[in-house]
């Protein structure tokens, strides 16, 4: 395992500075806090960076987009593409409302914002199998966008094998994996003890262990990514 109370190791294969797909082994593993602290941390650092949110479901109340933006202290830092209100899947809310929802559009939307920009941070939304549009998954614009990826995934009992999936689906599409970050670790159970070396073996990628990080006050998100993450795996910065 490759962070713990020494400090996270300092050399890592990928690196997340030129833009990262940040992808959850399920809807609610803490995507947007990691994103949100990876934007911020990067924007501290010199880089032109910003978060995207290729869809938002469950809008309103649920708006990733805007979390990040109030970590980072500022609108510009983050955008999100669609937004719509039902809180399921893409592709299934779009069908619930009627609305139009075109995969080739969200994939130009996401690659807009990657070439005009010096760094994205693409936040996926739920897992990988999710139906996004036009008969197409979250893993098809993971995949498509040419970025690496960085998976985040629960850190207690049951996350092995949807972090295993994960990594494979990604490297069966081509898609370098950056890394795990075990988020909420708390180190309680024997399961969230044992499962980041667990994973390590299973994947062949480091893995981080972040603990559970409150989006207020902002600071504390960025100083949790900070000290947990190691910064090679931000590349070459301003700094």
């Amino acid at each position: 395992m490759t962070g713990d109370a020494s400090g996270p190791d300092s050399s890592v294969e990928h690196t997340v500075g030129d833009g990262v797909f940040v992808v959850g082994t399920d809807t609610g593993v803490g995507k947007t806090v990691v994103t949100a602290g990876l934007t911020a941390w990067l924007r501290e650092r010199g880089r032109d960076a910003v978060a995207v949110k290729p869809c938002q479901t469950g809008h309103p109340p649920d708006d990733d987009a805007a979390v990040v933006a109030s970590v980072c202290g500022t609108d510009d830092a983050a955008v999100c593409l669609r937004r719509l209100e039902p809180p399921l899947a893409p592709a299934v809310a779009a069908a619930e409302t009627d609305d139009s929802l075109a995969y080739d559009d969200i994939l130009a939307g996401v690659t807009d914002v990657v070439e005009s920009r010096e760094t994205a941070v693409v936040e996926g939304i739920g897992g990988l199998r999710v139906p996004l549009a036009d008969g197409r998954e979250v893993l098809d614009l993971v995949a498509d966008a040419g970025l690496p990826a960085l998976v985040v995934a629960r850190s207690d009992l049951g996350t092995l094998n949807h972090t295993a999936l994960t990594v494979r689906a990604l490297r069966n599409r081509g898609v370098p994996v950056v890394g795990v970050v075990c988020n909420e670790y708390e180190g309680e159970t024997t399961a969230e003890r044992t499962n980041p070396a667990v994973i390590e073996r299973m994947t062949d990628r480091p893995v981080w262990t972040v603990p559970p990080l409150d989006v207020a006050p902002n600071e504390r998100v960025v100083d949790g990514i900070r000290e947990n993450l190691p910064a090679s795996l931000l590349g070459a910065t301003g700094e």
